[in-house]
């Protein structure tokens, strides 16, 4: 039985992924990558009609190359042989879009575009360097906002500052978002807030907390559990 596949780049290094569970780790998916996986099993699984193979999508490409499009997953999950389970990024988008054919969602990224708070993919969407690690050049907008909130409750931010950060943030492309430029930005629309910007500057640069990574965290232990149940029952 071969080893789940799990593709996965910013939100989780591979060290971290590696110490929760040994699997296939790839990097961000790319359009095709599911295809091929598809495609694959067909001559890989010829004669093992029972075997069920888990894939795990949490990173995929938007700006290097397109991301895997919804019709893809759905026929990788057409496949008897193939359990997809996604969320904290592309992922979590394309299991809301295709729950109901058998996608599981895992997360509260997933939780939260399932749910209607958000629908945007430039929420989810970061750039970062490819390779091991794959090390992000910006911030993603949804993590911006669970930051933001964790500072306001914290009372390292007031309410409307809060407010102002996040909507500058979103005024901010997402190739160019991160924490530099939009406490900058929010400086110079808002040179009143200079103290309560420098205390969230301040706050980020030791505390900075990512839902995508605690999101990443809760699909490969989901798909850790998934896998080691289905070994227990296939001896």
């Amino acid at each position: 039985m071969s080893k789940p596949i799990i593709f996965i780049g910013p939100s989780l290094s591979l060290q971290k992924a590696r110490k929760i569970f040994d699997a296939d780790y790839r990097g961000p998916a790319k359009k095709g990558d599911l295809l091929v996986l598809s495609a694959s099993s067909l001559i890989s699984l010829k004669n093992q009609s029972n075997t069920i193979n888990f894939v795990g999508l949490i990173d995929g490409l938007f700006l290097q190359d397109y991301p895997p499009t919804p019709i893809e997953v759905f026929q990788l999950l057409s496949n008897k042989n193939f359990r997809v389970v996604g969320g904290a990024s592309i992922g979590a988008l394309r299991a809301v879009e295709l729950e109901k054919f058998g996608m599981v969602g895992i997360g509260k990224v997933f939780e939260l575009f399932k749910n209607g708070a958000t629908n945007a993919d430039d929420e989810v969407a970061v750039t970062f360097h490819l390779g091991d690690g794959a090390s992000i050049q910006s911030e993603a907008m949804i993590d911006i906002r669970f930051n933001l909130f964790i500072a306001y409750k914290k009372n390292i931010i007031t309410k409307r500052t809060k407010h102002i950060i996040a909507k500058t943030a979103k005024s901010i492309s997402f190739p160019y978002r991160n924490y530099s430029n939009v406490i900058e930005e929010s400086r110079t629309k808002f040179p009143e807030l200079s103290r309560e910007l420098h205390s969230f500057s301040s706050y980020i640069n030791h505390h900075r907390l990512s839902l995508k990574e605690i999101d990443a965290i809760k699909v490969i232990k989901y798909i850790k559990v998934a896998y080691e149940k289905y070994q227990h029952k296939s001896k």
